[in-house]
């Protein structure tokens, strides 16, 4: 294969790694931006429902790309993931720029529960994202602007930032998910 500057290897693995880009910010957001991404979030459970409905043990078992999760192991990242955002919202909300806990993604997708049936996942997923969204649409201006503490880097990150950088995460894993099956012509 002739290397152009659109099919360079590296290239391919980070459309592979990231293949709806990675989030972008760019300061204060409006409120339609907000009920966008607002709407991503409710969204969520059931585009990703229907990208795995039907998948046989053997598909969900495929991973996205070398040496990435399993469709499977992102399935049951997702909530994993969209709880501790949901907890760090509520904590945010309700303590004076709290530090929050960080946790070992990679490891949590080892555990014996990462490689289980995928209902269950789905189903928290639909239940924490009624509850999230329910949460997020009754926030105000001063709500969005409150944070918490990421100890790992000292930054205090604001809730309408992790807003969109959930927004984009929902649709980034959605993303590893579908744009396999078309490369696998599911």
């Amino acid at each position: 294969m002739k290397i152009t500057e659109g099919n360079r290897p590296e290239q391919n693995e980070e459309r592979l790694k990231y293949p709806i880009g990675h989030f972008e910010w760019s300061g204060d957001v409006p409120k339609a931006r907000r009920d966008a991404w607002i709407a991503d979030i409710a969204e969520l459970p059931g585009r990703l429902r229907a990208a795995v409905a039907g998948l046989s043990d053997g598909r969900l078992d495929t991973p996205y790309r070398d040496g990435g999760w399993t469709v499977r192991q992102v399935v049951h990242h997702v909530p994993d993931s969209h709880m501790n955002s949901y907890i760090r919202f509520k904590l945010a909300l309700t303590e004076e720029k709290p530090t929050i806990r960080p946790y070992y993604e990679d490891r949590w997708a080892e555990l014996p529960d990462a490689f289980a049936p995928v209902d269950a996942s789905l189903a928290l997923l639909d239940a924490l994202h009624e509850r999230w969204v329910g949460l997020l649409a009754g926030l105000n201006d001063a709500d969005y602007a409150r944070s918490f503490v990421h100890p790992e880097t000292g930054k205090e990150i604001r809730l309408d930032y992790n807003l969109g950088a959930y927004a984009w995460h929902g649709k980034h894993h959605l993303a590893h998910v579908t744009e396999l099956a078309k490369r696998m012509g599911w």
